[in-house]
C-alpha cells in the first residue's frame, strides 16, 4: 500500500468559533493550502479530512469542523456532522482566540471530558492580539497543553509546529504507539497461518480486501509467513504442508466450509472475528450475540457498516445476515442498515446491533460505538461472530482465543441453566 488508510492514523479532530481560523491553522500544520480559509463565516461547510505524515509521529489525519457557532441557514447539519468528529477524534485541538472564551468552548470540553479524549488548547492570531496574563491562567486551570500561534506567520511556522508536536506526543493514546497485534500473538515466530482469501466481488478489481492486506502485514511484522489460499483449494493445501499451520483464517462467508476441512488439531478464526478483537471488544461481541436466541417477531435490528463500498447484489450486510438471521430465529424482524460514520441517535429502538469488523474505522470509533450501545442496554456483536454463530461453528472458530471461548461457553451455560 502506498499509503497508510485512514483507519490506521491518528484522528486529530479540529474545534472552535467560525472564523477563529481553524483551516488556516490547518495548512499552517500541513504546509499547504488544503482547506479553504476565508472571513466569510460558514466558509467551511463539511469535515474536511487531511491525511499527511507528522513525523516523529507518522501517519494522522486532521479533521478539519466547521465552526460550533455556525448560524448560517445550513448549520443545523453542518453542526451535527462537527459532533460527529467526537466520537471519531483520538485527539482534540480547541482553537480560540486571545481573551476570548465562553459557552462555545465550555461546550467542546464537555463533550471531550464525556469521552475522556485527551486535548491540547490552541490559542491562534496571535499576531492581532496577544493573550493576557490572566486569561493564559484560566486556560492553564483547564490544562497546561497550550499553544499559542498565528497561523499565517509562515516565517515562524517551524517552531508553532514543533511545539505542537511536543504536546502530541505526549499525549498520543498507547494504542497508536503500540498499536495491539491482530494475529502476531496467536502464531509461533517462524509459524504459519493459512489465510482463505475468497475473491470479493465488493474488492476493487485486482486487489484483496484491507482486513486480509493487515493480516498479512501483521504476520509478516511478527517474523511469520502467511499462506494464501482459496477456499477451494484450502484442504488440498493443508494435505501437502509437511506440519499443522498455527492457524487458518477465513471469510466469514465461507466460515462453514473452513471449520469443515480444518482438523481439530488446528485453530481458526475469520478475519471478521480477527478484526472484532484488534478494533473493539470480542468478549462483548460473544455476549452480544447469545441475545439472538432472545429475539421476537417485530424486534428491531440494526446493521453497522463502517464503510460505505457499493452493495453487490448478494451484499453480506444487507442480504446474507438478514436471511440467516431470519433463517435461524424463525421471527419477522425489523432490521435497518447504517454504512459508514453515519450512526443512528436511536440506538434504545433496536434489540441487537451486528457490527462490521470496522476495518474503515478507527479502534476509538469502534469502542465508543460499543460503549454507546452498552449505554442505551442494546446488545452488539460482529459480523464474523454473528455469522459464525448462525452455523453454529462459533466455538470452533473461538478456539485461538481460550478465555473468550470460556467467556462464550459460560454465558450458554448460563442460559442453559436458567431454560430448565
Amino acid at each position: 500500500m502506498k499509503k497508510a488508510p485512514k483507519s490506521l492514523r491518528l484522528h486529530i479532530g479540529l474545534f472552535g468559533r467560525t472564523n477563529v481560523g481553524i483551516s488556516s491553522f490547518l495548512n499552517l500544520v500541513a504546509n499547504q493550502d488544503v482547506a479553504i480559509a476565508s472571513p466569510v463565516p460558514g466558509t467551511t461547510s463539511d469535515v474536511v479530512e487531511k491525511s499527511m505524515e507528522l513525523l516523529p509521529l507518522g501517519p494522522v489525519v486532521f479533521l478539519d469542523t466547521a465552526g460550533i457557532d455556525d448560524t448560517s441557514s445550513i448549520s443545523r447539519l453542518r453542526i451535527k456532522k462537527t459532533k460527529n468528529i467526537f466520537d471519531r477524534a483520538d485527539i482534540i485541538l480547541l482553537l480560540t482566540e486571545a481573551d476570548i472564551w465562553g459557552e462555545y468552548e465550555d461546550t467542546i470540553l464537555r463533550e471531550v471530558e464525556k469521552r475522556n479524549t485527551p486535548f491540547i488548547i490552541v490559542v491562534n492570531k496571535t499576531d492581532l492580539k496577544p493573550p493576557s496574563a490572566k486569561f493564559v491562567k484560566k486556560l492553564k486551570a483547564k490544562t497546561e497543553r497550550i499553544v499559542s500561534c498565528a497561523s499565517t506567520d509562515l516565517d515562524n511556522r517551524d517552531m508553532y509546529v514543533n511545539d505542537l508536536k511536543k504536546h502530541l506526543i505526549e499525549i498520543c493514546p498507547d494504542d497508536f504507539i503500540n498499536p495491539p497485534t491482530i494475529i502476531g500473538d496467536i502464531i509461533t515466530s517462524g509459524g504459519l497461518a493459512v489465510l482463505i482469501v475468497p475473491i470479493d466481488m465488493e474488492a476493487p478489481k485486482g486487489r484483496i480486501i484491507l482486513p486480509q492486506v493487515q493480516t498479512i502485514r501483521d504476520a509478516l511484522d511478527n517474523d511469520s509467513a502467511a499462506l494464501i489460499v482459496k477456499e477451494s483449494e484450502y484442504a488440498h493445501i493443508l494435505d501437502n504442508l509437511k506440519r499443522p499451520p498455527d492457524v487458518s483464517v477465513c471469510d466469514s462467508q465461507v466460515v462453514s466450509k473452513m471449520v469443515a476441512d480444518t482438523p481439530d488439531n488446528v485453530k481458526c478464526t475469520t478475519f471478521s472475528i480477527l478484526f472484532a478483537r484488534y478494533k473493539g471488544d470480542l468478549i462483548e461481541a460473544v455476549k452480544g450475540v447469545c441475545e439472538i436466541d432472545k429475539l421476537v417477531s417485530g424486534d428491531k435490528v440494526l446493521i453497522g457498516e463502517a464503510c460505505s463500498h457499493h452493495p453487490v447484489e448478494d451484499d453480506i450486510g444487507r442480504a446474507k445476515i438478514p436471511r440467516w438471521l431470519k433463517e435461524y430465529t424463525g421471527k419477522n424482524l425489523d432490521i435497518d442498515v447504517y454504512s459508514g460514520h453515519d450512526y443512528p441517535e436511536n440506538l434504545k429502538d433496536y434489540k441487537l446491533i451486528i457490527h462490521c469488523g470496522g476495518c474503515m474505522i478507527n479502534r476509538r470509533e469502534m469502542l465508543f460505538r460499543i460503549q454507546r450501545a452498552k449505554q442505551e442496554g442494546v446488545s452488539i456483536t460482529n459480523y464474523g461472530v454473528c455469522i459464525s454463530f448462525l452455523h453454529g461453528v462459533l466455538e470452533r472458530v473461538l478456539s485461538p482465543f481460550p478465555a473468550v471461548l470460556n467467556a462464550f461457553k459460560k454465558i450458554r451455560g448460563v442460559e442453559k441453566c436458567a431454560q430448565k
